[in-house]
């Protein structure tokens, strides 16, 4: 719901945004507590182990959606897939392992998951040409800047360099502000153009 809201304030009339749900699972990361997360979480480094068979359920989930939404008419080409930490990092893993050719990913203060599985797991390089809208807190203390321009480099071995954009924002911390949400809103315009 919270990024239904922020959505809002940069929402496009012609484009229709899903804000799927995590389901509420026990987080390792959070004592085992239940909270809504995508797949469990060990840890927060790039060496941390994790969840495999999380990550690729959550994936398939997601590719569900893109599934059904292609059967209502709208082409693979016009689906942006994005999300923010978690959510960010399961739009990169599902987008790069799609079968579809997609219009572009938005990754927030997130990773690549199961990093070390790419650029082999980029399904055939469907997606070599996608564009990637990578953007990060410079202050972030959950996943730390560094982390994120890990992934950038990682993210230029799997497709077109030239396409992966990597935005920091000084001050800002495991959230977002408007000037990303601007960043978001005019990479969104160039790849779905109103038809």
């Amino acid at each position: 719901h919270s990024w239904a809201d922020a959505l809002s304030s940069i929402r496009l009339p012609y484009v229709k945004y899903i804000c799927p749900h995590a389901p509420r699972i026990p987080v390792t990361l959070n004592m085992k507590m239940v909270m809504p997360s995508w797949f469990d979480l060990m840890g927060l480094t790039p060496d941390a182990p994790e969840d495999e068979a999380g990550i690729k359920k959550a994936a398939e989930n997601i590719k569900a959606i893109i599934e059904h939404e292609m059967k209502n008419g709208i082409p693979p080409n016009r689906i942006i897939l994005g999300g923010f930490s978690q959510g960010g990092a399961l739009s990169l893993y599902t987008a790069l392992t799609c079968q579809h050719q997609l219009a572009g990913i938005v990754a927030l203060s997130c990773w690549l998951p199961l990093h070390k599985a790419f650029p082999q797991a980029a399904n055939n390089g469907v997606n070599k040409d996608i564009a990637i809208l990578q953007c990060h807190g410079e202050l972030d203390p959950m996943i730390p800047v560094r982390f994120g321009a890990l992934t950038a480099e990682k993210l230029k071995s799997v497709v077109t360099p030239t396409k992966v954009q990597f935005k920091t924002f000084p001050g800002v911390m495991h959230s977002s502000c408007p000037q990303e949400m601007m960043a978001v809103k005019e990479f969104i315009e160039k790849l779905l153009p109103r038809i």
